[in-house]
């Protein structure tokens, strides 16, 4: 954080100063831009990108309001899972995903994670369409269907043992630092460790470029070589196992 921020951080936390608050938004109104162009690429053409930076500038403004310059963590940091949180709120509010695609995805998500059980490795387009009785054009469609209703897969509920709750109740949160909450997050972060290992190597490629080094799935397309399709497909494929395979852990 530099001088000039961190004295705008203190204007405002110490002395309610608005105008240091309205600085401060506008400053970080760039990583929403970011935040929401990521998402954009996952989401179907009808949903505007204008419209998920106005969704996530709600979480912004939450982030600002929120942010403690005691917690040892990046602003950036602690304001990303609120402005994806604010977005995926909007999204769920529209529910434009019909239940046929959401049951056709998690039908896609329990086929692949019986297939890999019983031949011991990925399996291929063809061996998944085979299973599920349709064809590799439908297949395919159902992937970029798929893709969008991934993003909200953390709103997702489902029964636990307490009740229920969503995967984003085990998203780490700055004000729950229980020792519970740690050891839960120190158990997922392993789970989902075990779970990249068992991904094939190109998925593991694509989830790594995506999500660590922050490519957009054209820089990806570019460096395997493949189309932008293509890239999108195994980002599918690689979530869609990854969700498979920590449900089962989870069981």
């Amino acid at each position: 954080m530099t001088p000039e921020e961190l004295k705008l951080w203190k204007n405002y936390k110490e002395n309610g100063c608005k105008s240091s608050r309205e600085k401060l938004i506008i400053k970080y109104t760039r990583f929403v831009k970011l935040v929401a162009g990521k998402m954009a690429m996952n989401l179907p053409d009808n949903i505007e990108r204008d419209d998920l930076i106005s969704y996530g500038m709600i979480g912004l403004i939450d982030a600002v309001e929120k942010f403690s310059l005691d917690k040892n963590v990046k602003f950036e940091t602690y304001a990303s899972l609120r402005i994806r949180g604010a977005i995926f709120d909007e999204l769920r509010a529209l529910d434009w995903a019909p239940r046929s695609l959401r049951q056709g995805m998690k039908k896609l998500e329990k086929v692949m994670e019986k297939l890999s059980s019983e031949l011991g490795r990925t399996p291929n387009d063809d061996e998944i369409a085979k299973e599920m009785n349709i064809s590799l054009a439908d297949l395919y469609k159902l992937y970029n269907n798929t893709k969008a209703s991934l993003l909200l897969s953390l709103d997702e509920e489902y029964d636990d043992n307490e009740g229920t709750s969503t995967r984003r109740d085990y998203v780490k949160d700055d004000e729950n630092n229980s020792p519970q909450t740690q050891l839960e997050s120190e158990e997922l972060k392993t789970m989902l460790s075990t779970a990249l290992e068992e991904l094939s190597e190109r998925e593991k490629l694509v989830v790594t470029l995506y999500y660590y080094e922050e490519l957009t799935l054209k820089e990806i397309a570019q460096i395997l070589g493949v189309t932008d399709s293509r890239v999108s497909q195994l980002h599918t494929k690689a979530i869609l196992r990854l969700r498979g395979k920590l449900g089962k852990m989870r069981e």
